[in-house]
């Protein structure tokens, strides 16, 4: 394996437990984020100075910038290749969400991918929103996920130094970026209260931060089609061409770029960044499939019955793009 540990053998497995403890510091650290940030809309609604507001902003956007096009896209689901400037300018803003290393939610992402909707999946959106988005977060994996998770490849991000380096650094950097300099700015720089920096700018921010990066996870219960439900109601294919209900796409086709975290194909605002960077050549290699490729694999699946994942596959090998085509720049 990747990480130099061999995977369980099955007689092991079978003894593993799939019962989930409840995390209680998770629960307890995630009451009080949420109920301590009430008071941080309270002050931000009378009380902060625009300054304040403005920073939060500033500071909020690249984050979930950093989380859907850093996180997720590139190093989750290898959407496009980035330069050695951009990974390290997505590792810093990375950090300043607060969800922990790039390395370590790959991880625990790559693992709902592999076991999407089933009992072995983290966020198993056939329990219900408030499961996947919430609950799952305060309990521990089962020692069966543990072990699943032990599984999962890495050595792409392994071989990644700015990956790695966040990962070695990663408390020192949360404590400095995400912590110290954001909290001292608002006394020092425009004296705000220390109210205002701790509960806006310190719980508020932070509040904001979780709920966007736990919707990459999540969405599907808000945007996708519901458990057992199809549309139309003989056949799902429709949604693979058309984008709608786009979660389940994401998840058939996890390496189209253009797959939005918040409801969007192709026109989200982070789909529009990285087409901003592809034209300034920091980013290269954009993957998608043309809309003709999925028609080509739905023809060959509905010919050879053969499962659409495979006919997918194949029908990529044969797409062809201009030779204009950004998408085409190494």
């Amino acid at each position: 394996m990747a990480d130099g540990k061999q995977p369980a053998t099955p007689g092991e497995e079978i003894n593993l437990s799939k019962k989930r403890e409840a995390n209680w510091p998770a629960v307890l650290f995630f009451i009080h984020i949420h109920l301590l940030s009430l008071y941080g809309i309270y002050l931000l609604i009378y009380e902060v100075k625009w300054m304040t507001v403005i920073f939060l902003i500033t500071l909020t956007f690249p984050a979930i910038l950093a989380m859907t096009t850093g996180a997720h896209r590139l190093w989750a689901h290898r959407t496009y290749k980035a330069s050695t400037e951009l990974r390290i300018v997505l590792m810093l803003l990375q950090t300043l969400a607060g969800v922990g290393p790039i390395y370590n939610w790959v991880r625990h992402h790559r693992l709902h991918h592999a076991h999407f909707a089933t009992e072995n999946d983290p966020f198993d959106y056939n329990q219900g929103f408030a499961y996947a988005h919430i609950f799952t977060r305060m309990r521990k994996l089962s020692p069966y996920q543990e072990k699943l998770k032990e599984s999962i490849d890495m050595s792409d991000l392994e071989n990644d130094s700015v990956v790695m380096f966040q990962k070695t650094l990663y408390w020192f950097m949360y404590a400095t970026l995400f912590l110290l300099l954001p909290l001292n700015a608002p006394l020092e720089y425009w004296e705000d209260s220390v109210l205002s920096s701790v509960f806006v700018i310190g719980f508020l921010r932070y509040f904001i931060l979780l709920h966007a990066s736990w919707l990459i996870e999540s969405a599907i219960c808000v945007w996708g089609l519901k458990p057992g439900e199809k549309s139309p109601p003989d056949s799902n294919s429709v949604f693979i061409i058309t984008r709608t209900f786009w979660p389940h796409y994401h998840y058939l086709i996890p390496y189209d770029y253009k797959s939005g975290e918040y409801g969007t194909y192709d026109s989200g605002c982070s789909s529009a960044f990285i087409r901003v960077w592809a034209a300034l050549g920091i980013a290269t290699g954009l993957r998608t499939v043309e809309t003709n490729t999925i028609q080509k694999a739905l023809a060959e699946m509905a010919k050879t019955k053969k499962p659409l994942q495979i006919c997918l596959e194949n029908a990529l090998k044969d797409q062809t793009l201009s030779d204009q085509h950004y998408l085409k720049r190494e």
